[in-house]
């Protein structure tokens, strides 16, 4: 397995990836569409289309020439400071607990690391995600966009983080639901 950039002409690959992780969920968005995709699969095209997307940080894990995974942040904020927003994160039911969704994780937290950002937060599953360094949001001087998600909102905080507080917001597509 290799975990690289999107590249062009792979968004329909990534849709279908998390339409079908997202479909068997026991937690999903609702579609948009009477019938259609879970919204994580259109969150996904929303936030494509949208200046906070960061192509270097959408990223696939690839396997005999087919991507099974999906990870993406996107430019989000603590008040007014720049943050990211991590998710969704996609793995082909096929392949789910395979390690796959960890390894894109890391490679999406090192490739933030790297580009000098100071903290990511996410909506999920506490206990896989503080395998990964996240901690409630609660624990920290940043505060939920929702208080009601408690401690499903999780912080990560990155090499360059100086202790900005504040509230987190997603990127606009997020809103949308």
């Amino acid at each position: 397995m290799l975990i690289r950039r999107e590249r062009q002409g792979e968004a329909e690959a990534i849709r279908a990836i998390a339409a079908a992780a997202f479909r068997a969920a026991e937690h999903s968005a609702p579609p948009v569409e009477s019938g259609g995709d879970p919204g994580e699969a259109t969150l996904i095209s929303w936030l494509r289309a949208d200046p906070a997307w960061i192509p270097e940080l959408s990223l696939v894990a690839f396997d005999d020439d087919e991507i099974i995974g999906h990870v993406v942040a996107t430019r989000a904020h603590v008040d007014s400071a720049p943050a990211l927003g991590i998710g969704p994160v996609s793995v082909i039911p096929e392949q789910q607990g395979a390690g796959i969704g960890s390894a894109l994780m890391h490679a999406v937290l090192g490739a933030a690391d790297a580009r000098g950002e100071t903290l990511v937060g996410l909506l999920g599953e506490p206990r896989f995600y503080s395998r990964f360094g996240f901690v409630p949001a609660s624990a920290t001087a940043v505060a939920s966009p929702e208080t009601a998600w408690g401690d499903y909102f999780q912080i990560r905080t990155l090499s360059d983080y100086d202790g900005q507080g504040g509230t987190f917001r997603y990127a606009g597509p997020f809103d949308r639901f």
